[in-house]
Order: C-alpha cells, then sequence, then structure tokens
C-alpha cells in the first residue's frame, strides 16, 4: 500500500503536514486582513454593515424630502459599505472572487452598473426619476446577489414568480 505522506514529501519535500479540519479553518481566516483577530473582523463587518443600512436608511428620508440628488449617492454608497463589509470576514480577494463567480456574475455586474449609473443620475445627468429606476435595479440585483448565498434561494423566488404570472 502506498504511504501518501512519503509521496507527498517526495513530490513536495517543503509541503507541511496538515493537521486537519484545524489547518483549514486558520487558512479560512487568514483572509488578507493581517492581524485582525476574528473578533476585530467580527466587529468591522457589524460597524461597516450597520453603517451601509443606516446610509441607505438616511437616503430613503432623502426621497420623502425629494433630494433625489442625495437618495442616489446616500443609497449607493450605503449598497458599496454594505458589500465592502463582507472584505473583513473572507478578505477583498476572497469577496471578489465569489462575487465574480458563475454563478453571481450577472448580478453583480448587473448591480455594480446600476450603483455606476444611480451615480451618474444622481451627480451628473440630475434627473430624479432616473435615480429611482437605477436605485431600483441596484436593490434588485442585490437581492438576486443576496440570494445566490442561499441554497435553493434562486429557485424557489423563481417558482414563486412563474406561478403568479
Amino acid at each position: 500500500m502506498v504511504n501518501f505522506k512519503s509521496l507527498k514529501e517526495t513530490f513536495n519535500p517543503n509541503a507541511q503536514e496538515s493537521t486537519g479540519i484545524i489547518d483549514e479553518v486558520k487558512e479560512d481566516l487568514d483572509c488578507g486582513c493581517g492581524n485582525l483577530s476574528y473578533a476585530t473582523r467580527l466587529k468591522g463587518f457589524v460597524g461597516c454593515f450597520i453603517l451601509g443600512i443606516g446610509l441607505s436608511v438616511v437616503a430613503y428620508v432623502m426621497v420623502f424630502l425629494q433630494k433625489f440628488t442625495l437618495f442616489g449617492v446616500f443609497y449607493s454608497f450605503g449598497t458599496l459599505t454594505a458589500i465592502t463589509s463582507s472584505f473583513f470576514l473572507v478578505g477583498p480577494m476572497k469577496q471578489a472572487k465569489n462575487m465574480f463567480a458563475e454563478k453571481r456574475l450577472i448580478a453583480t455586474i448587473v448591480a455594480l452598473v446600476a450603483i455606476a449609473l444611480t451615480l451618474c443620475a444622481a451627480l451628473w445627468w440630475k434627473k430624479g426619476g432616473l435615480v429611482i429606476v437605477f436605485a431600483l435595479f441596484q436593490f434588485l440585483a442585490m437581492s438576486w446577489y443576496a440570494l445566490s448565498y442561499i441554497p435553493f434561494a434562486r429557485n424557489a423566488v423563481k417558482s414563486c414568480a412563474s406561478s403568479c404570472v
């Protein structure tokens, strides 16, 4: 019978032996967040996510005040802040890989384009109606993106939508 350890050392003498799930967890925790502890990263995630939600809430207030430019800016930055909060958990590179994975690619691209268009409509074109439309696209794309992390959620939404139509 072939001894896997000796075979591994033969082909890669510098390889360190893995002790199992502990090393996998440590590797997952080493997310490119420097020397931040897991507790610090969790606090960063929660703080950044709450800031993103807060910016979105301020954006909704701006709609009632009919300040569509401010709505577009606050809503877009709220969305971006909420997205980047996950950098604290998995690291920026892994999050980017997750975002641009095949099953999330379209939702990610639509969301990023919608964010850019929302900001353009708010800051350059100054068209309140377009700001609202692009913010709606942002919301829908981000919702579809978030559903991709829940097993079978997209299928359930598709099934529900098709039965309603």
